[in-house]
């Protein structure tokens, strides 16, 4: 996974009413930032707690919040004890799942974090006897279950600390924007329905660019591939009621409280169609002032997460 996309200038909407109690897990590989991330959403009046046992996260919610703050940011890492991926998963559809827990996955790119832990001379905790190479490729291939549970995820590998501040700051603070963090999915129903989606759109009724020899290669962000499948008489009116259901159903969700929103388009390969739809939603809704992240699974397997464009926010 790399850069997030360009982001798009959006008008600061005045904010909605927050949850009684907000929950942001915060994790993602050793070196990507998350510690900065963690202090970050202290000083937004996050009450922040780091490497606490899995088994433990519950009883954070017997009482009543600590102080002031109405959010709790969980910094989740694979040194935690008692961590495992599976446990992560169990919890987040359990327990965490009725708190509407959110992931906040901090990312960045293997050859960056290579670099980083080249200049610091630190020994990676997943290979304390091995090349921090070894520790990266270890721990973002076990990492990678819960990176496609992220509501929010924000790759720094090319922001400095306060790049990533600011980030942070769009998408979690009270003060600005919209209290809710909103994703959209492509995927391939062959590999099946990303976990966690809200809203559901099949695109597989619109012409595959699969069949054209001169496009199969290419995927829906391509401007031929986009011109081939905006050609079906049926794309225009599908995207434009898809938007109005889009834009009517958002704000009742901020009212209810809601704290995040995750849409998916499938298509067969998940590559051409549902790419091209959930780009194309992904622009109408920035241009509206909502704040979105795009994510397009079977691009990042393809590429393993190494392509610029494949995720990214758009805000």
């Amino acid at each position: 996974m790399a850069q997030p996309a360009t982001t798009i200038p959006a008008t600061e909407r005045p904010a909605a009413t927050a949850p009684a109690r907000r929950l942001v897990l915060v994790t993602g590989p050793s070196g990507a930032g998350r510690s900065t991330a963690i202090r970050a959403l202290e000083d937004l009046d996050y009450e922040t707690i780091d490497n606490l046992p899995l088994s433990l996260i519950p009883r954070l919610f017997d009482g009543p919040p600590h102080g002031r703050s109405l959010a709790l940011a969980l910094g989740v890492d694979t040194r935690n004890r008692e961590f495992s991926v599976q446990g992560f998963l169990d919890f987040l559809d359990g327990p965490l799942g009725r708190a509407r827990a959110e992931v906040f996955y901090v990312d960045c790119r293997p050859d960056i974090l290579l670099r980083r832990y080249s200049e610091t001379r630190r020994r990676h905790p997943m290979a304390p006897a091995e090349s921090p190479e070894d520790g990266i490729a270890r721990e973002l291939d076990l990492l990678a279950p819960i990176r496609e549970r992220a509501e929010v995820l924000i790759d720094t590998s090319e922001l400095s600390q306060h790049d990533l501040r600011a980030e942070i700051d769009r998408w979690f603070s009270y003060a600005t924007a919209v209290r809710m963090a909103l994703s959209v999915h492509s995927f391939s129903y062959k590999r099946g329905l990303p976990r966690g989606l809200d809203m559901v759109f099949d695109c597989r009724f619109l012409r595959n660019p699969y069949w054209d020899d001169t496009l199969r290669t290419g995927d829906g962000r391509d401007k031929d591939v986009i011109s081939y499948i905006a050609a079906d008489a049926r794309y225009s009116e599908f995207l434009n009621k898809v938007t109005d259901l889009t834009e009517l159903l958002l704000p009742a969700h901020v009212d209810e409280g809601k704290s995040h929103l995750t849409i998916g388009f499938g298509c067969t390969g998940g590559q051409h169609r549902s790419v091209c739809v959930a780009e194309a939603i992904v622009n109408r809704l920035a241009a509206a002032n909502w704040q979105v992240s795009i994510r397009h699974r079977e691009l990042e397997r393809r590429r393993g997460g190494a392509d610029g464009q494949a995720s990214g926010l758009r805000v």
